[in-house]
């Protein structure tokens, strides 16, 4: 696999600024690997797709405030994305300016916090209490948002099921369900489980190396409990479907599928770990059997990802499509469309 079979140019009036709908009227493409088909239809239709006992797998991930803006003791601005806590008071980021020299302080809220650079991309704060931190941050937007956070993203970046905290991105696929959608999906005995994956730099960590199996995936936490593996078992007994919500979803599931299926489902605990598992065309999915997701940045792991799962030539087609169809690429989700690949 080679990095430019991963390219595709998305006209820039196709990106669109704000939200114009609600939650789940976006726009839905639906795309069938077997009969090699694409569909059109609105992201409150996905309930036509979801049959009795298939299984929908969540990630509840909830998305930390995670952006701080600080400044330099020469009054120079420092933007910092905090990815992981490794100590009490130690912090892997993302730095801006990245040439920013070891051993600067940085100063928050007019000094009642401060940071210390100590190395590339390791900051230490004068205090240990990780509340006091993010509560001074804000919502860590994705990088072609070209515009400062406000209050309102505070509920439109998470998911309306998020409760585990931990994730520096939005598990975006979700972010479409409603409570009435999530209702409506239960009353039609569509079963739900939830698992959790921290998003961090791994997820939207650029893709560089032309030779795809250079890259270096970054590894993010994650865990699954016994209910969920539970459900996925009886989902598979009954040869129904278990639908992943989303690349994360995803790859947690393909990376416990070995164990789990050694084990023909039986797991006392859960499974919890770090996953850095990066998937690419050629790839063999051995417990998901559909996948929700929304359309992906060109070059990316994720759409990797989903040309693994849909194939490659239908994927490039869909996006192809998507273009002529005009629908809305990248952004917060409200303001995305979506994409179901059914294989």
């Amino acid at each position: 696999m080679n990095l430019r079979d991963f390219t595709y140019i998305l006209p820039k009036n196709l990106i669109a600024d704000y939200p114009k709908l609600p939650r789940d009227s976006c726009r839905l493409m639906v795309i069938e690997r077997k009969k090699n088909s694409i569909e059109h239809k609105t992201f409150k239709d996905v309930v036509r797709y979801l049959c009795l006992d298939d299984l929908l797998i969540f990630n509840d991930t909830k998305v930390l405030k995670a952006r701080l803006i600080g400044k330099k003791s020469t009054g120079g601005k420092v933007d910092l994305l905090l990815l992981e806590r490794i100590s009490p008071y130690d912090y892997r980021a993302l730095i801006k300016p990245a040439d920013l020299k070891i051993g600067a302080e940085i100063i928050f809220d007019g000094g009642m916090l401060r940071a210390c650079l100590l190395d590339k991309q390791i900051i230490r704060f004068n205090r240990a209490d990780s509340d006091s931190i993010y509560s001074r941050g804000l919502m860590p937007l994705p990088p072609y948002i070209k515009r400062a956070p406000n209050d309102s993203d505070e509920d439109n970046y998470q998911t309306v099921y998020a409760k585990s905290q931990g994730a520096v991105a939005s598990p975006t696929a979700g972010l479409h369900f409603t409570p009435r959608l999530l209702s409506e999906i239960k009353q039609k005995n569509i079963n739900r489980a939830f698992l959790t994956l921290h998003i961090n730099y791994a997820t939207f960590k650029p893709v560089k190396e032309e030779d795809l199996r250079c890259h270096k995936m970054y590894k993010e936490y994650y865990r699954i409990d016994k209910t969920a593996l539970d459900l996925i078992n009886s989902t598979r007994e009954k040869k129904k479907r278990v639908i992943a919500v989303g690349t994360t979803s995803c790859r947690v599931l393909e990376t416990i599928a070995d164990d789990f299926l050694s084990q023909r489902g039986s797991c006392n605990q859960g499974y919890q770990g770090w996953t850095d598992l990066f998937i690419v065309p050629g790839y063999s999915f051995k417990l998901v059997d559909c996948l929700l997701t929304n359309f992906h940045l060109p070059r990316s792991t994720l759409l990797m990802l989903v040309s693994a799962f849909a194939g490659q030539e239908l994927t490039r087609r869909a996006y192809q499509e998507a273009i002529e169809q005009k629908y809305r690429f990248y952004r917060l989700m409200q303001w995305q469309s979506h994409q179901l690949c059914i294989r």
